[in-house]
């Protein structure tokens, strides 16, 4: 049995100097009903790479999860659906018409996501959130609490993490992961972040994509340990 864990294949921070790191995100999540690809990075080549050096094929994957139609962090599924057209693809309502009609002539089994809901068992996308550019989160159960994953959080990281406690009826919030959309905010609207964290009970966080060098210094000033650090090639198992 594959140990449960989320894999990030992509990212503008380099974990494992063996990947190649791009403007982007992408992570898998495997070891649950379903093997999942949240979100495909900047583009196909890069993500091709680093799944490759990772050993992770195409056919693996049962289902594709787009958080918001930004190109770095939909770039690579065109060539995924060229590997494999059959994908289940759920993406917000939202996305361009066109973006979609184009997925469906590639093959893609599309579900388009407007409210919150449970994908399958202990998985759960938070819904469309946001005003103007929607994006949706995953979120995952887990024996210590949920586990958050956020493409770029445009909606705001700590109304992601309320909406997943407000979806499963958990209190707990194991991990806080993706990117937080924090790059050159201040520093009092950051610590007044962290400070909402704690009241959330916000266990771990690992933060990368958008999320902002200096933002990422005082996420770990604040959690210690407990904040991974995050970038492509990073796996962190699941509890």
């Amino acid at each position: 049995m594959i140990q449960s864990a989320v894999t990030v294949l992509f990212d503008n921070n380099r974990f494992d100097a063996r990947l190649k790191a791009r403007w982007g995100f992408s992570c898998l999540v495997e070891g649950l009903e379903r093997t999942i690809l949240f979100d495909t990075g900047g583009d196909s080549a890069t993500l091709f790479y680093n799944m490759s050096r990772l050993k992770v094929e195409p056919a693996g994957v049962e289902v594709i999860i787009l958080s918001h139609p930004h190109n770095d962090h939909t770039g690579g599924i065109r060539r995924l659906l060229a590997e494999k057209n059959n994908f289940h693809v759920y993406l917000p309502d939202s996305f361009p018409d066109t973006f979609k009609h184009a997925l469906t002539l590639l093959g893609a089994r599309l579900n388009e996501v407007s409210g919150a809901k449970e994908i399958f068992t202990g998985v759960y996308t938070t819904g469309e959130l946001g005003s103007g550019l929607m994006e949706q989160a995953l979120v995952l159960t887990t024996r210590k609490g949920l586990v958050v994953i956020t493409g770029c959080a445009h909606p705001g990281i700590v109304s992601i993490v309320r909406k997943a406690k407000e979806i499963t009826g958990q209190d707990k919030v194991y991990l806080v992961m993706g990117g937080f959309h924090l790059a050159g905010e201040s520093i009092s609207l950051v610590k007044s972040i962290l400070t909402e964290f704690r009241r959330l009970s916000v266990q771990k966080v690992a933060p990368c994509h958008c999320t902002g060098d200096g933002v990422r210094k005082l996420f770990g000033q604040e959690y210690g340990a407990d904040c991974i650090e995050c970038g492509v090639g990073k796996q962190i198992a699941l509890p």
